[in-house]
């Protein structure tokens, strides 16, 4: 799987892996921990998260730009690694929420969001820049696609242990606290402390169920007992951000350490001082603009496989905890599902897009980028099916009502599905961007496939919303319609994609 790949490929992974873990430890839990912590409504959480999730892609094109105009890729990624240990810094500040004081701890909340935000948009674009930039090596050309792969199974690395972290953190100080974890707790807690006198009586008795299941008494003053599970629940789940700070700085101290021996834009310039004629002017701009308007066409079927599929930290965490029986296990633990396919399986695809290589079969990899939306609609239809065979209502009425819980199996199901989609998407569009990229805009191009990634975030909350107000087969038909629409789209301009990227 390495051979034939340049040497900075691994280092550089390295430095990213770092990252990811990081961010994938506070990505895991933050809808739900934004509920938890503001007793804010499903919707809302989902909103922020999909604005947030959105602004670090936005942000990549700022990162860029800076970088492109100031040809210091290095310099930037250094800077974004400090603004985001900042914002994680700030998140690890464990603070009671309370009504008192939950307007500017929200918006503190938001604040270290965004420089985590702004942080990722100085640092992941540039970085799969300088990916791309090793592959502008002739001797590295052939291997630019399974190059990215390869640099996507280390984000995965990071991203396999990273929701185990604030799961473990949260039940080891609730344990100290002579208390257990129970996900649907904290929301009978705000309720009961903002409508102690207004709580119907089915969500009283849930409550009181609860308290005593987690190691409380409902003897005492319960006001009191809901404000400290909420305390201890989210303090947890604070210290999990020190591990989020630990990760930054390693990768930090990896770059640093890495950093000469990676391409230098700059030094490239400096040496290739050509005069061109206006003819030959005239003919580069022209396949400036094939390559743009190829790389626009990707980046909008790219907003619609990310808007399905960044329904794992929304909608799908949701259903993970709403309709999934797997005893104790925390609902964001099922989010380490995907990165661990990504490790198996990502030496599976390589050798078989190798095999067909050398059979002369070669898959392109446009035709790769429409396969895998197919790939996420399998998903999304099986989620569909087995909906409408369980005969499941809107969340809402499920919370309310009760019914029969799915296994676990269905989640495992799920994510091999969508990992796959992922597996020739994700690293292959990568891999697409640094290769139709006009050389003096890398930056900027990288910046933009992260934009597309934006606009699709910025969708996210439509997920929970269709799963709590309908059947929640609605929603999962919406998002396969959305796969099939795409893929049928992208066939369609496989031929002329390929000529432009030949």
């Amino acid at each position: 799987m390495f051979k034939n790949q340049p040497k900075g490929l691994v280092p550089a992974a390295l430095s990213n892996m770092g990252e990811r873990f990081g961010y994938y430890i506070m990505n895991a839990v933050l809808v739900l921990f934004l509920c938890s912590k503001f007793g804010l409504s499903e919707e809302t959480s989902a909103l922020v998260y999909s604005f947030f999730y959105a602004g670090i892609y936005v942000l990549s094109l700022v990162g860029g730009l800076i970088a492109d105009k100031t040809q210091n890729y290095k310099g930037t990624i250094i800077w974004g690694l400090i603004i985001m240990t900042l914002g994680y810094v700030v998140l690890s500040i464990p603070i009671l929420a309370t009504s008192e004081n939950t307007t500017w701890l929200l918006s503190l909340t938001c604040a270290a969001l965004f420089f985590i935000a702004f942080g990722n948009g100085l640092f992941k674009g540039n970085l799969q820049a300088i990916v791309g930039q090793l592959y502008d090596d002739p001797r590295y050309a052939s291997q630019r696609d399974s190059g990215f792969q390869i640099f996507y199974v280390f984000i995965n690395i990071g991203g396999v242990l990273a929701p185990f972290v604030a799961p473990m953190l949260r039940s080891w100080w609730l344990g100290v606290h002579n208390l257990t974890y129970n996900a649907k707790l904290p929301a009978l807690c705000h309720e009961y402390l903002s409508v102690t006198d207004n709580m119907n009586q089915q969500n009283a008795d849930n409550l009181y169920a609860l308290i005593t299941q987690v190691g409380g008494d409902t003897s005492g003053d319960i006001s009191n007992f809901c404000s400290t599970y909420l305390d201890v629940f989210n303090t947890g789940i604070h210290y999990s951000f020190i591990a989020s700070v630990a990760a930054m700085l390693i990768s930090l101290f990896i770059f640093i350490i890495i950093k000469k021996g990676l391409p230098s834009p700059t030094r490239k310039e400096a040496v290739e001082s050509v005069k061109y004629t206006p003819d030959e002017k005239a003919r580069m701009a022209k396949e400036i603009k094939q390559r743009m308007a190829a790389l626009f066409a990707v980046l909008g079927i790219a907003i619609f496989f990310w808007f399905s599929f960044h329904q794992n930290g929304t909608s799908l965490s949701l259903f993970a905890r709403d309709f999934v029986e797997s005893g104790s296990i925390a609902p964001e633990i099922w989010q380490a599902l995907n990165p661990f396919y990504v490790i198996i399986l990502t030496p599976v695809v390589i050798a078989i897009f190798s095999a067909l290589a050398r059979r002369g079969k070669e898959i392109s990899t446009p035709k790769k980028i429409a396969i895998g939306m197919g790939l996420a609609g399998i998903a999304y239809l099986f989620l569909m099916i087995y909906s409408l065979w369980m005969g499941y209502p809107s969340a809402t009425e499920f919370r309310a009502e009760g019914g029969v819980m799915s296994g676990p199996w269905v989640l495992i199901v799920l994510y091999f599905f969508l990992t796959v989609a992922e597996l020739f998407i994700s690293p292959l569009g990568l891999s697409f961007v640094s290769k139709v990229a006009p050389k003096h805009m890398q930056g900027l191009c990288q910046g933009l496939w992260l934009g597309a990634t934006a606009v699709g975030n910025v969708l996210l909350w439509i997920g929970p919303l269709i799963y709590n107000a309908a059947p929640i087969w609605v929603a999962w038909t919406v998002f396969l319609a959305v796969c099939i629409i795409s893929m049928g789209i992208m066939f369609g301009m496989v031929k002329w994609l390929e000529r432009v990227t030949a």
